[in-house]
């Protein structure tokens, strides 16, 4: 798939393991998941592929969220994306990274 990050802090974390925005400082294993997690969405030809494992806890939010996936980066963290098929001469899959966010905040 495609990636394409909402706000630059998440791509810094992801390329980068660190970001020069103060207000968004993670634990460093909480940073090594979410790379393993965008490289894992990166490597997926598509979203179908990201549902079946079960460990990522894949699912679509309701309600304020609606229209918003998210897989687990751990118990407390979760990568919320929206995906995009663009249909051309191949499907292209875009995943748009929207944010690291605490579950229970």
């Amino acid at each position: 798939m495609e990636i394409r990050f909402e706000k630059e802090y998440l791509r810094q974390l992801y390329e980068e393991g660190k970001t020069t925005d103060k207000k968004y400082r993670f634990q460093p294993h909480i940073v090594k998941r979410y790379q393993l997690r965008i490289k894992a969405l990166e490597q997926a030809n598509r979203i179908e592929e990201i549902v079946v494992i079960n460990s990522f806890n894949y699912e679509v939010l309701k309600g304020d969220k609606a229209g918003i996936s998210s897989i687990r980066v751990n118990d407390q963290y979760r990568i919320e994306f929206t995906v995009k098929r663009v249909a051309l001469e191949s499907v292209v899959t875009i995943c748009n990274i929207l944010e690291l966010s605490n579950h229970y905040k």
